[in-house]
C-alpha cells in the first residue's frame, strides 16, 4: 500500500503559476502509475494529468494541455504537477492517484486508480 500526500496548493492570480506535489510513502513510487485528478465544488471529478512509472509518458486533459506538465523523481518518490498561466476555471481541490503497473502503462480514469490522496485547494482570483 501507498500514502500520497498533496502539497503546493494556494490562492493564486489568473495567470498565475503553482506546482503542485505529490509525496509517496510506504511503497517504491516507481512502481505506480500516477495521475491528478481535480474536483470544483458541484462538479464530478475531473482528470487532469497522468504519468507511467517510469516518466517516459505523460497524457494531459483537453482542458489544461499546454499549461499543464506533469514531472516525477523517483527517487524522492515525488510526482509534480506544474500549472501555469491559471485560469479561475482551474479552481479546485486537486488530488494526486497511484495505480501499481507495468513500464509504460497510463490512466486517465479515476476508477483505475488504487490510492488516493486527501487533496490540496488551488483558487484562482480572476
Amino acid at each position: 500500500q501507498v500514502q500520497l500526500v498533496e502539497s503546493g496548493g494556494g490562492l493564486v492570480q489568473a495567470g498565475g503559476s503553482l506546482r503542485l506535489s505529490c509525496a509517496a510513502s510506504g511503497r517504491t513510487a516507481s512502481n505506480y502509475a500516477m495521475g491528478w485528478f481535480r474536483q470544483a465544488p458541484g462538479k464530478e471529478r475531473e482528470f487532469v494529468a497522468a504519468i507511467s512509472r517510469d516518466g517516459t509518458y505523460t497524457y494531459y486533459s483537453d482542458s489544461v494541455k499546454g499549461r499543464v506538465t506533469i514531472s516525477r523523481d523517483n527517487a524522492k518518490n515525488t510526482v509534480y504537477l506544474q500549472m501555469n498561466n491559471l485560469k479561475p476555471e482551474d479552481t479546485a481541490l486537486y488530488s494526486c492517484a497511484a495505480k501499481p503497473t507495468n513500464y509504460g502503462n497510463i490512466y486517465g480514469r479515476a476508477g483505475e486508480y488504487d490510492y488516493w490522496g486527501q487533496g490540496t485547494q488551488v483558487t484562482v482570483s480572476s
